[in-house]
């Protein structure tokens, strides 16, 4: 199967839902058969998958795309290399598309949000930047950013959550000052799930300060429909591993356009400019010429880096075909209706959520021991993660719906749960 076949029977599959709310039963006969090997697979276990915020489950077609890219390979070898390159630009278009972002150059293909985040930090003026962030990152974001600051390359300032675990801007307005370079934050928090809510005032702050904002999207991409070219973050990282079924090693950096040199060539060296590059950001890469000084490709493509890993694109195109072609705005209305129902059998069966007012795909279960409480539900057939939080220490077992789980399925897993979890 190629890509053109592949966006065909996505689309016409979608069609079927009609153009109003989505509903269960549409969902079931037009959408369910484009995943029957992970449904069958959770039929015969008879295991209930809401981890759907850590892996995304992927659709059949998946397999078939990327069989088709390595059969291109077989067959024409070098000759390949032309709709190899037309998956990468597809890959762009979808995820510019998700994200509001306008022009598809500016995202830039990294097999890691980690990858892209240092890609920033490495493309700072400074050699010593000052870095504010949160104790709510994810965990490569926290790890990157204490390498960094460990190996004294960068100074970085931590902004603590609240007592309830939450992140507050105005604490990280506060500590932004006029020697800060760089902001990182997520959009929605990984552990809480919790939507960060002003994050067009920190953005305005930070640039009043002359201060660059990268946002982390891993959360929300898929999950809300934002305009985040219009928010105004200079770098938005985040991947697909989750609610756009991509699978691992799809990920991205996302470059605003004020950052992104038209004409490309030779740029200034108090620029913000990519030094983690390679080949394909040069300009007129096939071209092989060279000159003592870097002449970078124009725009997006001077953040490009060597020889690209293509068949992440095609592992990643069917899960953001589907995702654009549904509409993030049907899929968030459609998850909040399954968060509350999820959240109201739970307590039906003894088990007290957390539900926060401003979340992203999932709810929360808070347990003292995570780890035991993980292992029992899924021996009960329920698979979900839990993670500490980062203040208080207690553990939050997470819950995610999505498309691919029935109402039956969900009363069912809140029977499940409250036999391990309940009070009663």
């Amino acid at each position: 199967m190629n890509l053109s076949e592949a966006q065909n029977t996505i689309e016409f599959a979608v069609a079927k839902l009609g153009d109003g709310a989505l509903t269960e039963a549409a969902i079931v006969e037009h959408i369910h058969p484009l995943f029957s090997r992970v449904l069958e697979r959770n039929g015969r276990s008879g295991e209930i998958y809401l981890a759907n915020h850590s892996l995304g489950r992927p659709l059949d077609m998946v397999a078939q795309v990327v069989q088709g890219a390595l059969d291109g390979w077989y067959t024409e070898l070098d000759g390949v290399w032309g709709s190899w390159l037309a998956a990468r630009e597809m890959y762009r278009s979808q995820v510019a598309g998700l994200l509001n972002w306008g022009d598809a150059k500016g995202i830039v293909p990294k097999t890691s949000a980690a990858q892209g985040l240092r890609a920033v930090i490495n493309s700072l003026p400074s050699s010593y930047p000052k870095i504010v962030s949160s104790r709510c990152e994810f965990d490569s974001i926290d790890f990157v950013l204490k390498g960094y600051a460990h190996k004294a390359r960068a100074a970085v300032r931590w902004v603590e959550p609240d007592e309830h675990d939450l992140l507050r801007v105005d604490d990280i307005i506060d500590a932004i000052d006029e020697s800060t370079d760089l902001v990182v934050v997520s959009g929605v928090c990984f552990v809480t799930g919790q939507l960060v809510q002003g994050l067009d005032r920190l953005i305005k702050h930070a640039h009043t300060h002359g201060c660059l904002v990268l946002l982390d999207t891993y959360h929300a991409m898929g999950v809300l429909d934002l305009d985040y070219l219009a928010l105004g973050a200079d770098f938005l990282i985040g991947g697909n591993y989750k609610y756009t079924r991509g699978g691992a090693g799809a990920c991205f950096l996302a470059v605003n356009p004020r950052h992104l040199n038209p004409a490309g060539g030779v740029p200034e060296r108090d620029a913000v400019f990519p030094i983690d590059t390679g080949w394909f950001a040069k300009q007129d890469p096939f071209a092989y010429k060279r000159s003592d000084d870097p002449a970078y490709a124009h725009g997006g493509d001077a953040w490009l880096e060597a020889t690209p890993p293509i068949l992440t694109y095609y592992q990643s195109l069917p899960g953001l075909m589907l995702t654009s072609s549904i509409g993030v705005d049907r899929l968030r209305a459609y998850s909040l209706e399954q968060q509350a129902l999820l959240a109201r059998t739970l307590e039906e069966h003894g088990t007290t959520p957390r539900l926060l007012e401003h979340r992203g795909a999932y709810l929360l279960v808070e347990h003292d021991d995570g780890r035991t409480a993980m292992t029992e539900l899924k021996q009960a057939g329920i698979n979900v993660d839990a993670r500490p939080l980062p203040r208080s220490g207690r553990w939050v077992i997470r819950f995610c719906p999505d498309i691919l789980n029935t109402r039956d399925e969900l009363v069912e897993s809140a029977r499940r749960v409250g036999g391990v979890l309940g009070s009663g």
